[in-house]
């Protein structure tokens, strides 16, 4: 059985959607935030002491866009995943870096100085400037969905799980109001699938039984 190490919409949010995606059994472990202080048996799994964590036999990831990508090589080949003999494999690998390298980092920088630093530490300045670092770099993605609803081979894949947590993360930061038009659409078609309900419905499950508050 699949485990997967996961905190309320933190990046492990991109292997569990993944997971839901394939239809493929897992056993999820929801854990308070930030795991390494508050779930210490979190580094038995991970030495990092951080998530995503992903368990497969003898199989062992940390990566949250590398998680995604096993997942649908392995258990939904041609569908959650593209092969080298499509047209956009390279886009597909290109846009799932993009999403956790281009589009999630710049938040991670705005989380850390904006909210999990004591106050004395904060710096607002650097929050704001990558606020403004992320929001220009969503041009890109705006530019690339014109004329398709996914990014990749006219069907939802791995790349765009990866885009659409980092949506997920500027929601919860609530820069939400300020993407593109085609980036609206986009987010908007990501939140209706059934696969992203099902991922959100079984972190909410766990985090209400064993009383987890939000990670951001």
């Amino acid at each position: 059985m699949i485990q997967l190490y996961h905190c309320v919409d933190a990046r492990s949010f991109r292997p569990l959607w993944a997971l839901e995606a394939a239809a493929v059994g897992y056993e999820l472990v929801l854990l308070p935030f930030p795991p390494r202080v508050r779930a210490k048996d979190i580094f038995k799994v991970n030495p990092l002491g951080t998530i995503p964590a992903f368990v497969d036999g003898e199989t062992k990831m940390t990566e949250s866009a590398a998680i995604v990508d096993y997942v649908g090589q392995r258990y939904a080949p041609g569908r959650l995943s593209v092969s080298v003999a499509e047209a956009d494999f390279g886009r597909y690998l290109n846009f799932l870096h993009f999403g956790e390298a281009t589009l999630t980092f710049p938040q991670t920088l705005i989380l850390r100085y904006a909210r999990f630093e004591p106050v004395e530490r904060r710096q607002p300045q650097v929050a704001e400037d990558y606020r403004a670092w992320f929001l220009a770099r969503l041009k890109g993605l705006d530019i690339a969905l014109e004329g398709r609803n996914w990014l990749c081979e006219d069907r939802f894949t791995g790349a765009d799980i990866s885009v659409g947590y980092a949506l997920l993360l500027a929601s919860s930061l609530n820069m939400q109001d300020q993407f593109p038009e085609r980036v609206v659409a986009y987010w908007n078609n990501l939140q209706g699938l059934d696969s992203f309900r099902r991922a959100k419905a079984a972190q909410a499950k766990q985090a209400n039984a064993a009383n987890i508050g939000p990670t951001i």
